[in-house]
């Protein structure tokens, strides 16, 4: 298409509303006098430029207190008290500990053999009753050739 047949379009142009800016009461400047005035510092730097400024103290960071040195021989005796122990205590725990296996199967072997008696004393107290096994009644048998007839 040529330039001159394109079709014309309005264009709306939006002007931004603008906002009113906030009301600031600056607060009242009190001058304040430094308790002292700081020195000032002038540097030159070394292509001729002149820097001025106040002078910073260096907080210095507190002295570390250093701490005492303990020997090796400190330490090693040390820790063979702590090894001592540990295994005195053990030796301790392991007697009790046989003591009490030793008492408990003293005690499971006297409980075996009361009931093992108290059912023996049952079996021999007891003449009531039915036996068990097979009755044979000699004198009424009559012996022929090796042979029982009864």
């Amino acid at each position: 298409m040529h330039p001159n047949h394109t079709p014309q379009r309005s264009v709306e142009v939006h002007q931004p509303t603008p906002i009113p800016p906030p009301v600031v009461h600056p607060a009242p400047v009190v001058p304040v006098q430094p308790s002292h005035v700081p020195a000032v510092a002038s540097v030159i730097l070394p292509d001729g430029r002149v820097v001025t400024g106040y002078a910073i103290d260096a907080v210095c960071p507190e002295p570390v207190t250093a701490k005492p040195a303990v020997s090796r021989t400190a330490v090693n005796v040390a820790l063979g008290g702590v090894g001592f122990l540990a295994v005195c205590g053990g030796l301790l725990l392991l007697t009790s500990f046989i003591a009490a296996l030793t008492a408990f199967i003293g005690q499971l072997i006297i409980l075996a053999a009361v009931i093992f008696g108290g059912w023996i004393a049952v079996q021999v107290l007891s003449g009531s009753g039915h036996k068990g096994g097979t009755t044979v009644h000699i004198r009424k048998a009559v012996i022929k050739r090796n042979h029982f007839h009864g």
